[in-house]
Formats: structure tokens, C-alpha cells, sequence
């Protein structure tokens, strides 16, 4: 990475969940996040960097948890997802090099040709993870997003800071 990140972009299905659907005899759609990945997007947000969700399913259950997480942009129904990601980059005055995607399907692969940093979870279709410049070991919906995150701090940030920030009261965790 030749810029620090300032934006890390997900997909739902299959990176912040494992991929199912859960539909309820009632039609409401029900996706199962983990905290990890809650706590992960937190410490993003402490250090600075924003969030995006862009993703092709509409959910209830999806803009709740991203206002839970104060998740700044956050786009569902959208089948071309490239455009989306452009007018987020001018909003912020950033490059793709500054932008981190994760995604897991044939759909994230016109923005993870062109981005900073591309990711997949573990879980991702090969097709996708010979695109991608990282995969982590864990699969979506199961901290693959923490894992991702965490590497990012790791390099552009003293993670050691980070934690004693967290544990003087700094920072502000949603899980």
C-alpha cells in the first residue's frame, strides 16, 4: 500500500454475514453479524479511517446495524456498485488507491479491480480471491471483516496506542 487507507468499502452477504438468507415466515429478512467485526469497524472509525456499505440486497436488518456501527455511507439495492463508490470518493476528496474493498461474489469484482487494497473472505468464489490482494483466514460473518481491519491498523497505525486508548476510556466501542 503506497497510501494510507482513509476508506474501507464492504459488501454484506457473505462478508459482514456468512452468506445465508434468513427469511421469517413473516418475509422479514434476518443476517446474523458478528461483534467482532462491529469492534473492528469501531476501532477503524477512532483511527480516522470511514466506512461504506454497498451492497445488491435491501435489508431492514442491514441499516440497522450499520447505524448501530454509525456506518457513514451506507447504499442497498445496488447492482452497479462502481458509480456508487466514485461519488463517495469525491464526497471525500479521496483516490481508489485510498480505498480498501471486501467483497465475496462476481458482483465486488468491478471495484476490487480497481482499488488500493482488495479483500476477500475465505468464504469468497475463486474467481474473486484471484483478484484479490488479501484473503483472510476467516470467513464472512465470522470476523473475516475484524481480521481485515486489524491488519490494516496493524500497519498504518501503533496498534499498542490503540488498545491503551481503548482501555484508558478513549475510544467508543459498538460491537
Amino acid at each position: 500500500m503506497t497510501n494510507k487507507i482513509k476508506l474501507i468499502v464492504l459488501d454484506v452477504d457473505g462478508v459482514l454475514t456468512d452468506g445465508k438468507l434468513y427469511i421469517g415466515s413473516d418475509r422479514v429478512e434476518y443476517k446474523p453479524f458478528h461483534t467482532q467485526d462491529g469492534m473492528g469497524i469501531s476501532l477503524a472509525h477512532y483511527t480516522g479511517i470511514k466506512t461504506a456499505i454497498i451492497t445488491g440486497r435491501k435489508s431492514e436488518a442491514v441499516s440497522k446495524r450499520a447505524e448501530e456501527l454509525k456506518v457513514g455511507y451506507v447504499y442497498q439495492g445496488i447492482h452497479d456498485k462502481f458509480p456508487v463508490l466514485e461519488g463517495i470518493m469525491k464526497d471525500m476528496d479521496i483516490t481508489l488507491q485510498e480505498v480498501c474493498y471486501m467483497g465475496d461474489d462476481i458482483n465486488d469484482l468491478p471495484i476490487m479491480q480497481r482499488v488500493g487494497l482488495a479483500v476477500a473472505p475465505d468464504n469468497a468464489v475463486s474467481i474473486v480471491k484471484e483478484y484479490a490482494h488479501q484473503i483472510t483466514k476467516l470467513r464472512g460473518g465470522e470476523g473475516a471483516v475484524r481480521e481485515m481491519i486489524d491488519g490494516i491498523l496493524f500497519i498504518e497505525h501503533n496498534y499498542s496506542t490503540l488498545i491503551t486508548d481503548y482501555l484508558q476510556g478513549k475510544v467508543v466501542i459498538v460491537q
